[in-house]
Protein backbone atom coordinates (compact mmCIF):
# COMPACT_ATOMS: atom_id res chain seq x y z
CA UNK A 1 0.00 0.00 0.00
CA UNK A 2 3.03 2.44 0.81
CA UNK A 3 4.25 2.05 -2.33
CA UNK A 4 1.18 2.50 -4.30
CA UNK A 5 0.25 5.53 -2.20
CA UNK A 6 3.80 6.88 -3.91
CA UNK A 7 2.83 6.46 -7.20
CA UNK A 8 2.72 9.65 -9.56
CA UNK A 9 -1.10 10.65 -10.06
CA UNK A 10 -2.04 9.62 -13.58
CA UNK A 11 -4.03 12.57 -15.33
CA UNK A 12 -6.78 12.06 -17.76
CA UNK A 13 -7.59 14.58 -20.15
CA UNK A 14 -11.47 15.77 -20.15
CA UNK A 15 -12.20 13.65 -23.77
CA UNK A 16 -11.46 10.40 -22.27
CA UNK A 17 -13.24 11.27 -19.30
CA UNK A 18 -15.93 12.33 -20.92
CA UNK A 19 -15.99 9.39 -23.06
CA UNK A 20 -16.15 6.65 -20.25
CA UNK A 21 -18.02 8.51 -17.72
CA UNK A 22 -20.40 7.64 -16.13
CA UNK A 23 -20.50 4.18 -17.86
CA UNK A 24 -18.93 0.68 -16.87
CA UNK A 25 -18.79 -0.47 -13.20
CA UNK A 26 -17.52 2.68 -11.80
CA UNK A 27 -15.22 2.47 -8.86
CA UNK A 28 -16.71 5.74 -6.60
CA UNK A 29 -14.51 7.08 -3.71
CA UNK A 30 -16.61 7.99 -1.09
CA UNK A 31 -15.23 11.00 0.41
CA UNK A 32 -12.30 10.46 -1.50
CA UNK A 33 -10.63 7.40 -0.28
CA UNK A 34 -11.91 7.65 3.27
CA UNK A 35 -10.73 4.24 4.65
CA UNK A 36 -6.88 5.63 3.89
CA UNK A 37 -7.17 9.28 4.61
CA UNK A 38 -8.63 11.69 6.07
CA UNK A 39 -12.66 12.13 4.36
CA UNK A 40 -12.85 14.88 2.46
CA UNK A 41 -10.19 16.78 1.82
CA UNK A 42 -7.77 16.51 -0.76
CA UNK A 43 -5.40 14.02 0.49
CA UNK A 44 -8.42 11.78 0.43
CA UNK A 45 -9.06 12.27 -3.55
CA UNK A 46 -5.42 11.81 -4.56
CA UNK A 47 -5.39 8.70 -2.53
CA UNK A 48 -8.60 7.53 -4.72
CA UNK A 49 -7.30 8.55 -7.84
CA UNK A 50 -3.34 6.58 -7.26
CA UNK A 51 -6.16 3.67 -6.28
CA UNK A 52 -7.87 3.48 -9.18
CA UNK A 53 -11.22 5.30 -8.92
CA UNK A 54 -12.81 6.61 -11.70
CA UNK A 55 -14.85 9.22 -10.26
CA UNK A 56 -14.46 10.74 -6.40
CA UNK A 57 -17.29 11.61 -4.28
CA UNK A 58 -17.85 14.78 -1.74
CA UNK A 59 -20.23 16.85 0.42
CA UNK A 60 -21.00 20.11 0.24
CA UNK A 61 -22.48 22.80 2.52
CA UNK A 62 -23.17 26.39 2.43
CA UNK A 63 -21.50 28.56 4.90
CA UNK A 64 -22.63 32.03 4.55
CA UNK A 65 -21.14 32.96 0.90
CA UNK A 66 -18.71 29.83 0.82
CA UNK A 67 -19.01 26.20 -0.25
CA UNK A 68 -17.02 24.13 2.17
CA UNK A 69 -16.24 20.11 1.52
CA UNK A 70 -17.20 19.18 5.18
CA UNK A 71 -20.31 16.05 5.60
CA UNK A 72 -21.42 16.75 9.66
CA UNK A 73 -23.01 19.34 10.97
CA UNK A 74 -20.45 19.19 13.94
CA UNK A 75 -16.83 19.63 13.23
CA UNK A 76 -15.78 17.35 16.57
CA UNK A 77 -15.89 14.02 14.17
CA UNK A 78 -13.33 14.67 11.90
CA UNK A 79 -11.24 17.41 13.03
CA UNK A 80 -9.43 19.10 16.12
CA UNK A 81 -12.54 21.17 16.07
CA UNK A 82 -15.64 21.55 18.56
CA UNK A 83 -19.26 22.70 18.12
CA UNK A 84 -21.82 23.29 14.87
CA UNK A 85 -20.07 24.29 11.65
CA UNK A 86 -22.45 26.86 10.79
CA UNK A 87 -21.65 28.27 14.18
CA UNK A 88 -17.98 28.78 14.03
CA UNK A 89 -16.29 31.51 11.76
CA UNK A 90 -14.92 30.88 8.87
CA UNK A 91 -11.79 31.65 9.94
CA UNK A 92 -11.49 29.38 12.38
CA UNK A 93 -12.66 26.70 10.52
CA UNK A 94 -9.99 26.99 8.03
CA UNK A 95 -6.91 26.69 10.60
CA UNK A 96 -8.36 23.60 11.89
CA UNK A 97 -6.71 20.48 11.28
CA UNK A 98 -9.10 18.03 9.09
CA UNK A 99 -6.24 14.70 9.68
CA UNK A 100 -3.06 14.19 8.85
CA UNK A 101 -2.42 18.05 8.74
CA UNK A 102 -5.15 18.06 6.12
CA UNK A 103 -7.33 21.30 6.31
CA UNK A 104 -11.06 22.02 5.17
CA UNK A 105 -11.07 23.02 1.65
CA UNK A 106 -13.77 25.26 -0.73
CA UNK A 107 -15.71 23.46 -3.30
CA UNK A 108 -13.47 25.68 -5.63
CA UNK A 109 -10.39 24.74 -3.80
CA UNK A 110 -11.63 20.84 -4.34
CA UNK A 111 -11.67 21.50 -8.00
CA UNK A 112 -8.40 22.92 -8.92
CA UNK A 113 -6.88 20.28 -6.63
CA UNK A 114 -8.54 17.39 -8.74
CA UNK A 115 -8.18 19.02 -12.17
CA UNK A 116 -10.09 17.11 -13.95
CA UNK A 117 -8.71 14.01 -13.28
CA UNK A 118 -11.55 11.63 -12.54
CA UNK A 119 -15.30 12.57 -12.31
CA UNK A 120 -16.86 14.61 -9.56
CA UNK A 121 -19.91 13.17 -7.15
CA UNK A 122 -21.26 16.32 -5.21
CA UNK A 123 -23.57 16.00 -2.86
CA UNK A 124 -25.77 19.16 -1.62
CA UNK A 125 -25.33 18.27 2.55
CA UNK A 126 -27.64 21.79 3.16
CA UNK A 127 -30.24 23.29 1.26
CA UNK A 128 -31.77 26.77 1.50
CA UNK A 129 -29.34 28.04 -1.23
CA UNK A 130 -26.74 25.77 -1.49
CA UNK A 131 -27.82 24.15 -4.82
CA UNK A 132 -28.10 27.86 -6.04
CA UNK A 133 -24.52 28.42 -4.61
CA UNK A 134 -23.16 25.11 -6.20
CA UNK A 135 -24.77 25.96 -9.33
CA UNK A 136 -23.02 29.04 -10.51
CA UNK A 137 -19.81 27.78 -9.04
CA UNK A 138 -19.96 24.81 -12.06
CA UNK A 139 -21.56 26.68 -14.48
CA UNK A 140 -18.24 28.71 -14.48
CA UNK A 141 -16.06 25.33 -14.34
CA UNK A 142 -17.62 24.15 -17.61
CA UNK A 143 -17.39 27.72 -18.78
CA UNK A 144 -14.55 28.92 -18.57
CA UNK A 145 -11.75 26.61 -16.47
CA UNK A 146 -12.19 23.49 -19.39
CA UNK A 147 -14.63 20.77 -17.37
CA UNK A 148 -17.39 19.09 -19.49
CA UNK A 149 -21.11 18.36 -17.91
CA UNK A 150 -20.74 14.82 -17.70
CA UNK A 151 -17.46 14.95 -15.24
CA UNK A 152 -20.13 16.02 -12.97
CA UNK A 153 -22.59 14.22 -10.65
CA UNK A 154 -24.66 16.34 -8.47
CA UNK A 155 -26.67 14.71 -6.03
CA UNK A 156 -28.76 15.27 -2.99
CA UNK A 157 -31.41 13.68 -0.81
CA UNK A 158 -33.40 17.13 -0.83
CA UNK A 159 -35.26 16.87 -3.44
CA UNK A 160 -36.72 20.61 -3.66
CA UNK A 161 -33.27 21.23 -3.98
CA UNK A 162 -32.08 19.19 -6.71
CA UNK A 163 -34.64 20.61 -8.89
CA UNK A 164 -33.16 24.28 -7.88
CA UNK A 165 -30.41 22.88 -9.41
CA UNK A 166 -31.27 21.38 -12.13
CA UNK A 167 -33.37 24.54 -13.31
CA UNK A 168 -30.13 26.67 -12.99
CA UNK A 169 -27.96 24.39 -14.20
CA UNK A 170 -29.71 21.82 -16.44
CA UNK A 171 -26.47 20.95 -18.37
CA UNK A 172 -25.10 18.73 -15.43
CA UNK A 173 -26.07 15.16 -14.07
CA UNK A 174 -28.35 14.91 -11.34
CA UNK A 175 -28.79 11.80 -8.93
CA UNK A 176 -31.86 11.25 -5.85
CA UNK A 177 -30.00 10.02 -3.13
CA UNK A 178 -31.95 7.53 -1.89
CA UNK A 179 -32.05 5.73 1.89
CA UNK A 180 -34.95 3.10 1.46
CA UNK A 181 -37.94 2.28 -1.34
CA UNK A 182 -40.12 5.13 -2.20
CA UNK A 183 -43.76 3.91 -2.97
CA UNK A 184 -43.33 5.22 -6.49
CA UNK A 185 -40.34 3.92 -6.91
CA UNK A 186 -38.10 5.53 -9.51
CA UNK A 187 -40.54 8.06 -10.09
CA UNK A 188 -38.98 10.87 -8.13
CA UNK A 189 -35.81 10.73 -9.90
CA UNK A 190 -37.27 10.76 -13.26
CA UNK A 191 -39.61 13.55 -12.10
CA UNK A 192 -36.85 15.84 -12.08
CA UNK A 193 -34.97 14.71 -14.91
CA UNK A 194 -32.02 12.90 -12.58
CA UNK A 195 -29.81 10.24 -14.55
CA UNK A 196 -29.57 7.97 -11.68
CA UNK A 197 -29.62 7.22 -8.30
CA UNK A 198 -27.80 6.90 -5.57
CA UNK A 199 -29.24 4.06 -3.64
CA UNK A 200 -28.17 3.02 0.15
CA UNK A 201 -26.56 -0.71 0.33
CA UNK A 202 -29.55 -2.14 2.94
CA UNK A 203 -32.44 -0.86 0.26
CA UNK A 204 -31.28 -2.62 -3.11
CA UNK A 205 -34.64 -3.82 -3.92
CA UNK A 206 -35.09 -5.45 -6.84
CA UNK A 207 -38.36 -3.65 -8.22
CA UNK A 208 -36.81 -0.45 -7.20
CA UNK A 209 -33.66 -1.74 -9.49
CA UNK A 210 -35.80 -2.98 -12.46
CA UNK A 211 -37.51 0.02 -12.20
CA UNK A 212 -34.89 2.77 -12.65
CA UNK A 213 -33.63 0.83 -15.34
CA UNK A 214 -36.88 1.46 -17.48
CA UNK A 215 -36.83 4.77 -16.69
CA UNK A 216 -33.28 4.98 -17.98
CA UNK A 217 -31.15 5.51 -14.67
CA UNK A 218 -28.71 4.20 -13.75
CA UNK A 219 -27.67 2.74 -10.24
CA UNK A 220 -24.95 3.25 -8.00
CA UNK A 221 -24.94 1.99 -4.47
CA UNK A 222 -23.46 3.42 -1.00
CA UNK A 223 -21.05 2.91 1.10
CA UNK A 224 -19.74 -0.92 -0.04
CA UNK A 225 -16.34 -1.88 1.31
CA UNK A 226 -16.81 -5.49 1.51
CA UNK A 227 -14.95 -7.12 -1.83
CA UNK A 228 -17.73 -10.12 -1.87
CA UNK A 229 -20.59 -7.56 -1.40
CA UNK A 230 -18.97 -5.59 -4.42
CA UNK A 231 -19.11 -8.91 -6.39
CA UNK A 232 -22.84 -9.69 -5.88
CA UNK A 233 -23.60 -6.04 -7.16
CA UNK A 234 -21.44 -6.16 -9.78
CA UNK A 235 -22.53 -9.30 -11.32
CA UNK A 236 -27.14 -8.31 -10.36
CA UNK A 237 -26.34 -5.21 -12.70
CA UNK A 238 -25.04 -2.08 -10.38
CA UNK A 239 -23.65 0.19 -11.91
CA UNK A 240 -20.78 1.26 -9.38
CA UNK A 241 -20.63 1.26 -5.76
CA UNK A 242 -19.63 4.64 -3.43
CA UNK A 243 -16.53 2.89 -1.30
CA UNK A 244 -14.38 4.12 1.54
CA UNK A 245 -11.25 1.39 -0.64
CA UNK A 246 -11.81 2.46 -3.83
CA UNK A 247 -9.37 -0.33 -5.12
CA UNK A 248 -11.63 -3.20 -4.24
CA UNK A 249 -14.09 -2.22 -6.89
CA UNK A 250 -11.25 -1.44 -9.09
CA UNK A 251 -10.29 -4.89 -8.58
CA UNK A 252 -13.90 -6.51 -8.85
CA UNK A 253 -14.37 -5.22 -12.29
CA UNK A 254 -11.01 -6.40 -13.69
CA UNK A 255 -11.39 -9.68 -12.36
CA UNK A 256 -14.83 -9.74 -13.83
Amino acid sequence: MDDLLKMPIPFKTRQELAAGAPSGFLSIGHRGASGHAPENTRLAMDTAVRLGAQWVEFDVQRHGDTLLVFHDDRLDRTTDGQGRLLEQSLETIRQLDAGRGETIPTLQEMLDHIDRRVGVNIELKSFGGTAAAVASVLREYVDQRGWVPDQFLVSSFHLRELREFRRLAPMIPTAVLLCGVPLDLAACAAEIGAVAINLASDFVDAELVADARSRGLKVYVYTVNDQDDIEQLRACGIDGVFTDYPERAVFVDRAA
